[in-house]
């Protein structure tokens, strides 16, 4: 469907002289990236030569897009501002809820029951607010927003890190904390650092077995999981102009897992046959009347190293199907090289289940592609060894295979169908036999493969391939197996081989669909009340943060230090938390639970300072809030990597957690720290970490002169009478440094509403 189509050919108009204007005071071509992002400048915002990686710039994006899990949090937020309607188009979308475990409609029917009040609450707000409302069962947020709202040359935010997906329609989508989304929803501008720009050109074709998933598993092994961290990935070159726009999707989806602010390609002919093929022609015609626009100049290209703050080239004639993990999406391993890694790293090899689909790989391409493997199942003979699970990406790409015969023919291999949400790939996964803990290795499309992502259990050894490849593996229900070279012997004994995957970019017959489960709000939504019950364990209206008392903060209890990998999994995981996603204190049960002591080596097992016990980190940060202490959390590098969730920002600063002082920090939540009003601190000195001592008091001075690039002390007290005075620094500007003083940017937002 296409939606807000004025609103497309508003950017398209005023992009011309935006990009001019840039140029001009540039004085030199620009990027892709560049081009949308001067386009987007906020009003307010004067035009300047930027200095990348440094300077905060202010933004005006086109729309914001919200999951059913972080919508209830942003929505929450929102309904504080103050403001009777959004004030860019914003959708929400049910697809985190919904527990993978029988088949789709059991599956969904059990959803919408016990998640009845949070749904009721979404639409309600959705329908009061001017937001577009997508039911459960509609699909995936990213997959139904490549359809419906993407468009080259956009800019929009998301309530999710893999929003960055609609970069394959040439947009730059951004994954960010329900605050910001709070913030463009509310009409203010939004702030983003000015990025470095990462190049990377393709040349040669995709052929075979190889899909453009094996791309971004081979950037992600070059570039590892902080590699893009505050940059712009752009894509170039021969190979990108002839891959799909779904297959663009799933590169773009995937930049995620190296820290990238966003990804993005160029507009080019597969995006115009997408945007037809989903009803958008008007949306193709105005892209196409601005085409120059919508890609770099043509010296970028010619002369990249001269733009780029780093350039990466592969040939895709030579790549070769990869799988990532175990536990990290950025060990990658190219298919041929499989038997020899597992073997020197004592990998099972065994495969218990292949999974497909989510918002990485759920498109027609992937579902066709993936079908012509399975009909080779049954015409050659074979039995799938491995249990196999489709997961569609949304309603109308689950109809369409339908009406195809798709499911028929996976039905045929004994394959399960979940529902078009995100199930698996983010922890709800019902999965049987999870709970005892046993050693066993799946295979997915998926993007994510950290510890206990998919089903709970931490010695699940989760790899990550294409759609093809997974289906391949999973019919030979073999890791280590290779399908460009290896043979599998049939149910009589006979030697066969797969044959190159196959399948079509777009249905022959066009996209069918008879609900897309889309639901617009009332036009005028004054009279819509909103109930939220004082009772509820799963929404609780907020109360504002307190603000900074003014003085430095001293007596601050160490709450714990996290060795290693904190993700936000880690600080606050989702599996079965999302059901309390609307409900801060309830969420907070589980803050850090996940995070590994560096003291003792285990999880949620902590010292309490007070009483000298050990203990969960909760109950023991609620001890200290009981008793008016505040708390520091101490961590690794790339602290926060992962999902885009706020609540990990959150649930902190809820229950009395001061500051987070680490060696690195992801993009996302280090801004959800600041708008939270949480003080997030890097250590001058990396190796400062390891002065942190179990029983430490610490103050943290120099507040009272808080400013830009001006550095923090940290005085570490320890029990022995003895004290270490470091040095600790921040990124804060002016603007951010007023959300600490003010106890959190909403605070601001609404004193500004209110004197209105």
């Amino acid at each position: 469907m296409a939606f807000d189509v004025d609103m497309i050919k508003k950017v398209y108009a005023a992009m011309p002289a935006r990009i001019e204007a840039a140029r001009k005071k540039l004085g030199r071509p620009l990027t892709l990236s560049e081009k949308i992002l001067f386009s987007h400048l906020h009003d307010d915002q004067p035009l300047e030569n930027f200095e990348r990686a440094k300077t905060y710039v202010n933004f005006a994006p086109d729309r914001v897009a919200m999951q059913d899990a972080t919508a209830q949090m942003a929505l929450l937020q929102f309904m504080q501002a103050g403001r009777p309607k959004v004030a860019v188009p914003s959708t929400v979308h049910c697809d985190h809820l919904i527990v993978a475990k029988t088949e789709a409609k059991q599956d969904l029917e059990k959803a919408v029951n016990e998640s009845k009040e949070v749904y009721d609450f979404l639409a309600s707000v959705s329908n009061k607010y001017g937001i577009g409302f997508w039911k459960p069962g509609a699909g995936i947020i990213h997959q139904v927003v490549l359809e419906n709202y993407a468009f080259p040359g956009g800019m929009m935010i998301g309530t999710d890190s893999h929003t960055v997906n609609a970069g394959g329609l040439g947009m730059i989508a951004i994954g960010v904390g329900g605050a910001d989304a709070c913030d463009v929803m509310a009409g203010l501008p939004w702030e983003l650092k000015w990025p470095k720009l990462i190049g990377i050109k393709l040349t040669g074709k995709l052929s075979g077995w190889t899909a453009p998933k094996d791309v971004i598993l081979k950037v992600a092994g070059i570039l590892t999981v902080k590699g893009g961290t505050g940059a712009i990935v752009e894509y170039f070159g021969e190979g990108a102009t002839s891959m799909s726009c779904t297959g663009k999707g799933t590169i773009c989806n995937m930049g995620a897992e190296i820290g990238a602010t966003t990804s993005t390609f160029g507009y080019d002919d597969s995006m115009s046959r997408y945007l037809k093929s989903t009803g958008r022609e008007e949306i193709a015609s105005a892209a196409d009347a601005v085409k120059e626009h919508l890609t770099a100049d043509a010296e970028v290209y010619a002369y990249p190293e001269k733009y780029f703050d780093q350039l990466i080239e592969i040939n895709l004639d030579e790549l070769e199907p990869h799988l990532n993990g175990p536990f990290t999406p950025d060990l990658a391993t190219p298919i041929s090289k499989m038997k020899e890694v597992a073997a020197a790293n004592g990998w099972p090899t065994k495969v218990e289940v292949g999974l497909i689909g989510s918002c990485t790989n759920s498109s027609y391409e992937d579902i066709s592609r993936s079908v012509s493997l399975a009909k080779q199942v049954v015409a050659k003979g074979l039995k799938t060894k491995a249990e196999f699970t489709i997961t569609p990406g949304s309603e109308q790409v689950r109809f369409t295979i339908e009406r195809d015969g798709f499911l028929d023919t996976f039905n045929k291999i004994g394959a399960k169908v979940f529902a078009n949400a995100c199930g698996p790939c983010i922890g709800m996964w019902d999965r049987v036999g999870a709970e005892k803990a046993e050693k066993n290795t799946i295979v997915h499309s998926f993007n994510r493969n950290f510890a206990k992502r998919a089903d709970g259990n931490p010695n699940t050894y989760a790899f990550v391939g294409s759609p093809e490849l997974v289906t391949a593996i999973a019919i030979a229900g073999d890791l280590t197996f290779n399908p460009i070279t290896d043979t599998l012997i049939n149910e009589k004994g006979e030697t066969v081989k797969l044959d190159e995957p196959t399948g079509d970019e777009l249905p022959l017959r066009g996209f069918a669909v008879d609900d897309p489960g889309f639901q617009a709000p009332a036009a005028d939504g004054s009279g819509v009340v909103v109930n939220v019950s004082p009772t509820s364990k799963r929404l609780q209206l907020l109360d504002p943060f307190a603000a900074w008392e003014g003085t430095d903060l001293k007596g601050l209890k160490l709450l714990i230090k996290a060795k290693g990998k904190c993700t936000t999994d880690h600080i606050s995981m989702a599996g079965p938390w999302l059901k309390f996603r609307g409900h801060l204190d309830n969420i907070s049960n589980n803050m850090l639970i996940g995070a590994v002591n560096f003291f003792n080596e285990k999880t949620d097992n902590i010292k309490n300072q007070l009483t000298g016990e050990y203990g969960p980190v909760p109950a023991t940060q609620r001890d200290y809030k009981a008793h008016g202490i505040g708390s520091i959390v101490v961590g690794d590098e790339n602290y926060g990597e992962g999902s885009s969730r706020e609540h990990a920002a959150m649930e902190p600063r809820h229950l009395g957690v001061r500051a987070i002082l680490v060696k690195s920090f992801a993009r996302i939540h280090e801004t959800n720290l600041k708008k939270q009003g949480m003080l997030g601190l890097t250590f001058a000195n990396k190796e400062d970490y390891d002065k942190i001592q179990e029983d430490d008091t610490i103050d943290i001075l120099g507040l009272t002169d808080f400013a830009p690039g001006k550095p923090l002390a940290v005085v570490l007290h320890h029990t022995d009478g003895t004290s270490d005075i470091i040095s600790v620094n921040h990124t804060y500007n002016e603007q951010q440094i007023e959300w600490f003083k003010a106890g959190g940017a909403l605070n601001i937002i609404r004193k500004n509403f209110a004197a209105a």
